[in-house]
């Protein structure tokens, strides 16, 4: 297949399992990173939205208790202060998340996967 796929997940939400599970019926080699137990670096967080060609913003779960206690959806926040409330609080990103060489897909519906297989 080529490039390595990496699927930044959590292990009790529903649209990570059934990527995982997805990739395995396809049997799809891959690496999968619990971002809650190793925390994605501003940086590499960063790197993935480049990846996907969205917007930090875009990246946002707007349900989330955190996004609005931290009044996210009523003030402007600069594209850098996103990333690093996103690394600081993992509840605020969108999953999975799937990368394969220099591209990502937000796994939501799981059949976006395709595009990258």
């Amino acid at each position: 297949m080529g490039d390595r796929v990496t699927v930044y997940q959590k292990p009790t939400c529903t649209k990570c399992r059934q990527t995982l599970a997805r990739l395995n019926e396809c049997n799809v080699e891959f690496e999968a990173v619990n971002y809650y137990e190793t925390p994605l670096t501003e940086e590499a967080l960063g790197e993935l939205i480049n990846k996907l060609g969205i917007a930090p913003r875009e990246l946002l779960r707007k349900d989330e208790a955190i996004y609005r206690e931290l009044e996210l959806g009523r003030r402007e926040v600069a594209d850098d202060e996103l990333i690093r409330l996103m690394v600081e609080h993992p509840d605020l990103m969108q999953r999975p998340i799937v990368v394969r060489g220099d591209r990502a897909v937000l796994a939501r519906p799981v059949e976006i996967l395709d595009s990258l297989l």
